[in-house]
């Protein structure tokens, strides 16, 4: 395992060298690897608006229902526990889809295959990358369809990264592979390239099937009985319906004890009404059906109340990012997750910019803060989300990291004690003195402000000098020197390895390739 001075930087000496060890982060090597939330979330709104929020999520649910469509399964669990349903549509009770989550647990662990823990819900959270473009973008080669190298790069980018602790899952689609096999590389490159926990496929309940199949391979059946090491990212066919595919990857992962990420994916005033409050409810009674059926599955498997809601520009009909309306929404949700006592998935570095500019940032961090202030544990799309999701660029990707690592500090809030007051300071130099002298100052350079590894703050001649580089192209060089330094995490099991090797090998061989 790299060193966290050597971890995705240059190698230095000196100065150079005492800067890098300060901005490497935690170890990625160390046991706990989600920081604590020392601040508190922000509360938005009142007990008699989220009481109404509540009721009229309710009355979604009673008076107009959600459609399972495919899965006679689900529409017969529903109807034993006693919700209405005729045909496709599940209708509940006032009170009944609350009642259903009640088992889910409030807090859990995923385990990753060195044993770090990953903790999900309470006052932890995590970074993981994003999920699902089908293209990459780079200052190199611009714009492209991923392959499957690209996947690989991205799950040991995160790997090298302190500041994820989860490596995510579809971090890009291996459009270089067919179809109905791709999960299979994607989930081994997971296992390989990467110790950290992963998502597995979702995009039909047979690739599901297949990557708890290789998870129990790498981790053991009776291990995984147990112990939560594998997620599925599961959207709900918004508005109210949930289709076969989704709502069978929800039963497969539920079933083998494992989690899953339930996300209503909501544009409003295309998937919704145009107004929040009508959103919110939307979103709340959506994710709570998702909820209430994994749990009729397997009660008490580990699930994430997720959370994708965003606004429209309604003379285009394309999504916008980190608007004043989505950010008070994503406040609402998260009062209301922790009113249901779920692990709650929001925000993220979203952005319509297709390219690493001034809109990503400004998009970017307007989204990814209302999330972490809401009270979000499980922040998925935190690093190299471009183009509305639509591409996954490089120099994003290192340059949303370095973001997480200023609000990993952002995170642990304020000390006051007597070494944080610094009265020895104000003593020693007085007023009109040089505080960057003192004994105080020098005991606590190195902590007392967190420090990027891409921000440049020195001089314009010493910028100059060095070539001009904007942030862009300090990151172009980042990503390349963080794959050139990676160091795998322990190998597979000889063993494990050969066996993992064969199950992919027979399930491509036992279907011919498809390309849609």
């Amino acid at each position: 395992m790299a060193k966290p001075e050597t971890a995705g930087r240059t190698v230095r000496r000196g100065r150079s060298a005492r800067v890098a060890s300060r901005t490497a982060g935690p170890d990625p090597s160390a046991g706990l690897h989600t920081p604590r939330r020392r601040i508190p979330p922000y509360e938005l709104l009142d007990d008699e608006a989220l009481d109404r929020l509540e009721a009229h999520a309710d009355w979604i649910l009673s008076e107009i229902g959600v459609e399972f469509r495919g899965d006679d399964e689900a529409l017969e669990l529903f109807r034993t526990a006693g919700a209405e349903v005729v045909g496709v549509r599940v209708r509940f009770e006032p009170g009944l889809a609350r009642q259903l989550c009640l088992s889910a647990p409030s807090e859990f662990t995923m385990y990753g295959r060195d044993g770090r823990r990953v903790e999900i819900g309470g006052d932890h959270v995590v970074f993981t990358p994003t999920y699902g473009p089908p293209f990459v973008a780079d200052l190199d080669e611009g714009r492209r369809y991923a392959t499957i190298e690209d996947f690989r790069n991205f799950v040991k980018l995160t790997w090298m990264s302190p500041w994820l602790a989860h490596s995510s899952g579809t971090v890009c689609e291996p459009v270089d592979v067919p179809v109905n096999k791709r999960h299979l590389d994607m989930v081994d490159a997971h296992l390989r390239c990467s110790a950290k926990p992963f998502m597995g496929a979702v995009t039909a309940p047979e690739r599901a099937t297949d990557s708890i199949a290789m998870a129990r391979i790498a981790f053991g059946a009776e291990y995984m009985a147990s112990h939560c090491v594998i997620q599925g990212n599961v959207n709900v066919n918004s508005p109210l319906v949930w289709d076969d595919t989704m709502s069978g990857a929800l039963k497969v992962y539920a079933g083998a004890n494992q989690g899953c990420l339930i996300s209503p994916f909501i544009i409003g005033g295309g998937m919704g009404p145009v107004t929040q409050p009508a959103l919110i409810a939307q979103a709340h009674a959506e994710a709570m059906t998702g909820i209430a059926l994994t749990q009729l599955v397997r009660p008490g498997a580990p699930m994430i109340y997720g959370n994708f809601l965003t606004t429209m520009d309604l003379k285009s009909g394309a999504p916008t990012f980190g608007t004043a309306e989505s950010t008070l929404a994503t406040f609402a949700i998260g009062q209301l997750a922790r009113r249901l006592g779920m692990p709650f998935r929001c925000g993220g570095h979203y952005t319509a910019s297709k390219v690493a500019d001034a809109q990503a940032m400004q998009e970017s961090a307007d989204a990814m803060t209302p999330g972490l202030l809401a009270g979000s544990n499980f922040i998925l799309q935190a690093a190299g989300w471009l183009e509305g999701g639509l591409t996954l660029g490089y120099e994003k990707f290192v340059m949303d990291a370095d973001r997480c690592g200023m609000l990993h500090r952002l995170l642990e809030g304020l000390i006051v004690d007597d070494n944080e007051l610094g009265a020895s300071a104000f003593s020693e130099a007085g007023p009109g003195g040089n505080y960057l002298a003192t004994a105080h100052t020098m005991a606590n350079f190195e902590t007392a402000n967190f420090e990027s590894a891409l921000c440049d703050t020195r001089s314009f001649e010493q910028w100059s000098e060095e070539g001009s580089l904007d942030m862009a192209q300090r990151a172009n060089q980042q990503w390349k020197q963080m794959l050139a330094d990676y160091e795998p995490p322990p190998p597979l099991d000889p063993a494990v390895g050969r066996e993992l090797q064969a199950f992919v090998d027979d399930r491509k061989a036992a279907v011919p390739d498809a390309w849609y």
